[in-house]
C-alpha cells in the first residue's frame, strides 16, 4: 500500500465549504496534521509536503485558505510574476477569517475517524503565521511554524500556546529578520516543549523546492529533519 491523495470539503464555521487535498497514510489513518499553505495557494510543493507527511503516518490536510477569493487561486511560485500575483491575492486575505477557517480545519481533522481525535498544525510562511494563530485561538496537539512572518507582532499571546511548537527560521529571511525571530525565541524561552531553529544564511521560504528564488537547499535538508523529529517525540504516529 502507498500514500493516497484525495479531496474533502471542510465546513467553516459560518457554513461555507473550503476545499482541501488530503494526502492518507499506506495504513488509511493516523494522526493528523493540517497543513496551512504559503502565499502562493495550494501549490504542488505544499501538496508534495503532505505526501511527505502521509508517508510518516499522518493523516495530512491541506486547506484551501483562499478559497474565499475565488476558486482554486493557486499563483505560479516558480516566477518573479507569480511572487507579485501570490502577494496580490495576499493583500486581499481577511487574516482574522484565515485564522477561523484554520481553526475549522483543525476542528475538521480532528473529527475524522481516521485521526481518533489527534491533530496538530503545520504551515510555511504565511500558514507559519496562522499554524502560530491556531496554537493561540485552539487546541492543536503540536504546532509546526516556518518563516512565520508577523509573528513578532503577536508575542503577547505567546503564553496561550500549550502544546509542543517547534519554529525554523532562516537567517537571511528579508520578510523576518533575525532580530524578530530572536524575539520569537526569547518569548518561548520558558516554554516547556518548544524548540528553535536558525539556518545562517537561509532565504524566506528556504524548504520550497519549486521556488528558486527562495529555496536553500542545505537548510531545507537540515530542517526537515530536525521538524519530523520534533513529530515523532511530541506527535508520534502511534500511541504506547
Amino acid at each position: 500500500m502507498t500514500v493516497s491523495d484525495s479531496t474533502r470539503l471542510v465546513t467553516t464555521h459560518d457554513g461555507g465549504t473550503m476545499p482541501a487535498f488530503v494526502a492518507l497514510p499506506a495504513a488509511g489513518s493516523g494522526p493528523g496534521l493540517v497543513v496551512l499553505q504559503e502565499i502562493f495557494g495550494i501549490t504542488d510543493y505544499l501538496k508534495q509536503r503532505a505526501r511527505d507527511l502521509a508517508a510518516l503516518g499522518y493523516v495530512a490536510l491541506v486547506p484551501e485558505l483562499y478559497w474565499r477569493l475565488g476558486p482554486a487561486v493557486t499563483t505560479d511560485e516558480t516566477t518573479e510574476a507569480g511572487l507579485q500575483a501570490a502577494f496580490g491575492y495576499f493583500s486581499r486575505l481577511d487574516m482574522a477569517q484565515a485564522v477561523n477557517d484554520a481553526v475549522a480545519a483543525l476542528e475538521s481533522v480532528r473529527g475524522m475517524p481516521e485521526t481518533a481525535g489527534r491533530a496538530g498544525v503545520l504551515g510555511f510562511c504565511l500558514g507559519g503565521r496562522l499554524a502560530f494563530e491556531v496554537g493561540v485561538r485552539s487546541n492543536p496537539d503540536v504546532v509546526v511554524s516556518y518563516y512565520g512572518s508577523g509573528i513578532a507582532d503577536r508575542l503577547d499571546d505567546a503564553s496561550a500556546v500549550a502544546c509542543p511548537i517547534i519554529f525554523q527560521f532562516g537567517g537571511a529571511d528579508a520578510f523576518l529578520p533575525p532580530e524578530q525571530a530572536q524575539r520569537i525565541q526569547q518569548a518561548f524561552a520558558a516554554h516547556p516543549d518548544a524548540e528553535v531553529h536558525m539556518h545562517p544564511g537561509a532565504n524566506h521560504a528556504f524548504d520550497n523546492f519549486r521556488a528558486p528564488m527562495f529555496y536553500t537547499p542545505t537548510a531545507s535538508a537540515n530542517a526537515w529533519p530536525q521538524t519530523t523529529a520534533f513529530l515523532a517525540r511530541t506527535f508520534p504516529t502511534t500511541v504506547s
